[in-house]
């Protein structure tokens, strides 16, 4: 018996280190088969589909191989992401997701539904901390939502952290434009965008061109039909085609569009920025600070209300105007049925080539409007053109000037680490630089400063409409998602189409709907603030006061002003010189470019002053300080911010207007005309020694 245990136990007697260097070297061979596998697939990839890139072959091929020894302990596993339903996602879930499949291993389950279904998604999550998705792409709309309940992951902890090991090395956060829309007050950044559009203003060029309606449009309005600036502008031209012009080779014609269906869409509609592009909120980039374009005012990061008495906007006189304009417009001027239309059904219309201009129109619906059709001539270049956003009444220099949806990567506490980690993996893939730009060109979302200055859109930008021009643009930072004043967007997004669809459908009157949709939110705020959830960032509603007192204070809300002042356009030909030409680095520091001529340091030593030589003449209230206008401003302003804010909220409005909009090409008249047109703040010395 003894002999035969031995015999039975004979491995026991073989050294340790000859069974552990068999095992090493039988995985080490099935390891290094795998990879050579993967590695085959990633070559077959990159050389098939994510073609263009801002990255060589082989930097491409080196992000591959990250992605392969990084995704080792997860393969086999089977992710699932959710996101709205937008070209780009499509392409993620068609094609990026089979392709990290080979290149990984790891398998994705990728859903596309609405975007409110994602938002209830979220919600879901966060209440029953079932792990529902691995990932969400849902809108940086939802920033002060996530910053402040604490369910969603901070990427910039997670990244340096528990995700370190899993955190791709050529990322670039930097690199994307939409940096600062996800993140918060804090300084951490909760989401990675993963695609951007903006709301842009859309037009018929060659209408616009026509020598006979320029002629009559100056002789009716008394000056040039163009690019409206303001929202007069835009009004004239949309009576102008409606009623002077009225149809185009026997086809009835329209000069607006929009839609007015009482649905959750109608509140986007508003919410994304309408309230901001009629002068609402306050100055701030990327958002009104202290009052935002929701009408909510913030003491720090604390919402303290958004009806006028307790100092927030929602119930205006601007906001009451922007739905005024809006539902008439609407009716004087859009085509038939478009008060019965929601979101969806109202995208074709444009395309059927009837429209003149719209005002608020998503870029993301870019590569449809390219196709072949009424709007598109025979060689392939659009009919049409995007520019600027035009600004209503009570828009002010500093100001956001429209909307940009920043869809992001988020993660959530409640998914386990591991599958947290693949996702993450998947998320990094579907933005990293091997694959963003082919991304980008079949979605046309740009997320990447380097994407859209690459050759390639260069190429393609005559086809584009001017969307290359807008990102390329320094002017693009002024439109911005919906902010951090917003604590908990399901819960007040729905209170805006209830509302406002109460004043289209004619149930309230205009000044009702936005009295209740100002005292409602305040509700939830007070209600958010008795549960005392969200910390130190949550609300606290403001003593409610009468509505003069706060009229009567600076900045929002604000007292009621000339609501038609006189049209302003300009040559959209003029508007795209000024964006072409200009380098990155030079359109990166489009306002500390210098020249032999150098305004500058004159700035640069204006600021230094107002931040510290002249801080202590604050304190005694008969020094010259409080007698020069605007000085005082300046001075606090200057305390606690930085030299390049400090130049944006000054000068942000020619940055827009001469730079983006009327400026001849070239940097060096960018610098001149930038210096050359101070704020009318009274004596600026220094200001006017760059002017000379």
């Amino acid at each position: 018996m003894r002999n035969l245990t031995n015999k039975r136990l004979w491995f026991r007697s073989i050294p340790i280190w000859i069974v552990t260097l068999a095992f090493i070297f039988m995985g080490g061979s099935a390891w290094a088969s795998h990879h050579g596998e993967f590695m085959k697939a990633a070559q077959k990839w990159v050389d098939e589909e994510f073609q263009p890139s801002t990255l060589s072959k082989d930097e491409q091929m080196k992000e591959m191989e990250w992605f392969i020894n990084a995704a080792e302990p997860f393969r086999g596993m089977n992710i699932k992401v959710v996101s709205e339903t937008i070209p780009t996602h499509e392409y993620e879930a068609k094609v990026l997701a089979k392709a990290f499949e080979e290149i990984t291993g790891i398998k994705v389950s990728f859903d596309l539904i609405q975007e409110g279904d994602v938002i209830e998604k979220l919600q879901s999550q966060w209440a029953s901390g079932e792990n529902l998705y691995d990932a969400y792409i849902n809108d940086s709309d939802l920033i002060g939502t996530h910053m402040r309940y604490g369910h969603v992951v901070p990427l910039s902890d997670f990244m340096a952290g528990e995700g370190k090991d899993v955190t791709l090395p050529t990322l670039d956060v930097d690199d994307f434009m939409g940096k600062s829309f996800t993140t918060g007050p804090d300084g951490k950044l909760y989401q990675l965008p993963d695609q951007q559009f903006a709301n842009l203003y859309w037009f018929r060029y060659d209408w616009f061109n026509r020598e006979d309606f320029k002629m009559k449009f100056k002789e009716i309005y008394g000056y040039d039909l163009g690019v409206p600036v303001n929202w007069s502008a835009y009004e004239d031209i949309a009576e102008f085609f409606s009623e002077h012009i009225q149809e185009i080779d026997g086809k009835a014609i329209y000069g607006h569009n929009d839609y007015g269906k009482k649905s959750p869409d109608l509140g986007w509609r508003f919410t994304d920025a309408w309230l901001s592009m009629a002068g609402a909120g306050d100055k701030g980039i990327p958002n009104g600070i202290p009052v935002d374009e929701w009408g909510i005012r913030v003491d720090g990061c604390r919402p303290v209300g958004a009806s006028v008495e307790r100092g927030g906007a929602a119930n205006g006189p601007a906001a009451k105007y922007s739905l005024r304009k809006y539902m008439e417009w609407l009716r004087k001027y859009a085509p038939p049925g478009a008060l019965g239309m929601d979101f969806y059904t109202y995208l074709p219309v444009l395309a059927k080539g009837n429209v003149a201009q719209q005002i608020f129109w998503y870029t993301a619906f870019t590569s449809s409007m390219v196709s072949p059709g009424p709007t598109v001539n025979a060689d392939g270049t659009p009919k049409w053109r995007m520019a600027p956003s035009p600004h209503g009444p009570y828009w002010e220099e500093g100001m956001k000037l429209g909307y940009q949806d920043c869809g992001s990567w988020t993660l959530m506490k409640s998914t386990p680490l591991d599958r947290r980690k693949a996702a993450w993996l998947f998320a990094q893939f579907c933005v990293a630089k091997t694959t963003s730009l082919k991304k980008t060109h079949v979605g046309l979302t740009p997320i990447r400063d380097s994407d859209i200055r690459h050759a390639s859109f260069t190429e393609r930008a005559p086809k584009l409409g001017g969307l290359v021009e807008f990102y390329r643009s320094p002017a693009r930072v002024a439109w911005t998602p919906t902010g951090t004043n917003v604590p908990d967007y399901p819960k007040l997004a729905q209170l805006w189409w209830q509302n406002v669809g109460e004043a289209v459908s004619g149930e309230v009157t205009v000044s009702t709907a936005m009295d209740n949709l100002a005292r409602e939110q305040d509700r939830v705020l007070e209600r958010i603030q008795r549960a005392n959830v969200q910390g130190e960032c949550g609300p606290k509603l403001n003593e409610k006061k009468d509505p003069a007192y706060w009229l009567s204070q600076p900045g929002s809300p604000k007292a009621k002003v000339n609501e038609k002042p006189k049209g302003e356009t300009v040559d959209y030909d003029e508007l795209i010189k000024a964006c072409q030409g200009l380098t990155k680095a030079e359109a990166d520091c489009y306002i500390k470019f210098t020249t032999i001529r150098n305004p500058f340091d004159s700035l640069v030593s204006f600021y230094e002053k107002l931040h510290g030589k002249y801080q202590p003449f604050m304190e005694d209230s008969n020094s010259w300080v409080h007698r020069v206008p605007g000085y005082v401003e300046d001075i606090e302003f200057c305390r606690t911010h930085s030299f390049n804010e400090w130049i944006w909220r000054s000068y942000s409005r020619y940055a827009i207007k001469r730079l983006f909009l009327t400026l001849p090409s070239g940097p060096y008249m960018a610098t001149v005309v930038l210096y050359a047109q101070p704020r009318s703040h009274g004596a600026r010395p220094s200001a006017g020694r760059a002017k000379s």
